[in-house]
């Protein structure tokens, strides 16, 4: 009879590496984000914060969709440890259908904003390079796609806050082994 293997209720730790890059990248862009368009569109201030703001903004969004893209495949080439056996059904089916949505999201939002500079154009970054272009010139699409960027990426924050909502309430009050899955220290 064969020794049975251990079933493994942690992400591998280059998951947990890729998440918490995300989570980084993810609360840096949304204040840039709001600040920069607060500058640009409210003020109407364009100086150089201003510009600088834009450029992380669009290098960090950049990153985060090639840095989502190599999660994406991770996770589909090597999935993910088994939920939490102490879940409910829908307690499960509703964790799954946040990380899709946060998947989706973080693959669509950057890719809406790399579409909407490209047609804006403003795809120069601290005036050492230009992103590649995605869309002729436009600006009139640009606004609007820039607009659907923009409140999809509010959604995702909120998506994101109510994630952690739901990580903290079963850490704090549930007291189940659900962090462990990110954090296998805490016990």
């Amino acid at each position: 009879m064969q020794d049975e293997m251990p079933i493994t209720r942690t992400y591998s730790p280059i998951a947990r590496t890729l998440h918490w890059i995300t989570v980084a990248a993810v609360f840096l862009m949304i204040p840039v984000g709001l600040t920069m368009t607060y500058r640009g569109n409210v003020l109407n201030i364009w100086d150089g914060l201003t510009n600088g703001l834009y450029s992380a903004h669009k290098l960090t969004g950049f990153l985060l969709l090639w840095l989502m893209a190599g999660r994406l495949a991770y996770r589909l080439l090597h999935g993910a440890p088994p939920d939490e056996p102490t879940l409910a059904w829908w307690q499960k089916a509703a964790s799954h259908l946040v990380h899709w949505l946060l998947y989706g999201l973080l693959l669509v939002v950057p890719l809406l904003g790399w579409i909407g500079v490209s047609l804006f154009p403003a795809l120069t970054i601290f005036d050492l390079f230009d992103l590649p272009a995605l869309a002729r010139p436009n600006e009139e699409a640009a606004k609007r796609v820039l607009d659907i960027h923009g409140k999809l990426a509010l959604a995702t924050g909120a998506l994101a806050l109510m994630h952690i909502g739901a990580a903290l309430h079963h850490r704090l009050i549930l007291k189940d082994g659900v962090m462990r899955r990110m954090l296998p220290w805490v016990r």
